[in-house]
């Protein structure tokens, strides 16, 4: 999946910084500006709710969109990863235009 998200942003002409999983992740919270981050639920080490805490923990990144993707559509996920400070969610699968879109709405 996170080889979709990448061609689909790189494409549209994103600049990508893809991490392996959320703790691979980290390491690109450094400081550096990042306007938009994407992350999935499932995902070895760190899972995306507890990267998306981590990454509202630090103050230079507190207010940077996060997209949340993942195969859940409980209302339960939705409403913990709103509470941990996602931005928008996207359910897989999903088509590129409808990430895009999204995108477009959050980075504004």
């Amino acid at each position: 999946m996170r080889e979709v998200v990448s061609y689909t942003l790189v494409n549209a002409g994103y600049k990508v910084l893809a991490g392996s999983d959320g703790k691979d992740a980290m390491k690109y919270l450094d400081g550096s500006p990042i306007d938009l981050i994407v992350t999935d639920l499932h995902m070895p080490n760190i899972d995306g709710i507890e990267l998306i805490k981590n990454i509202r923990s630090n103050p230079v990144y507190q207010h940077v969109p996060i997209i949340f993707l993942t195969t859940e559509s409980q209302q339960n996920k939705k409403d913990e990863a709103k509470a941990a400070g996602a931005t928008g969610w996207i359910v897989k699968p999903f088509v590129p235009e409808k990430l895009l879109a999204t995108i477009q709405k959050v980075i504004r």
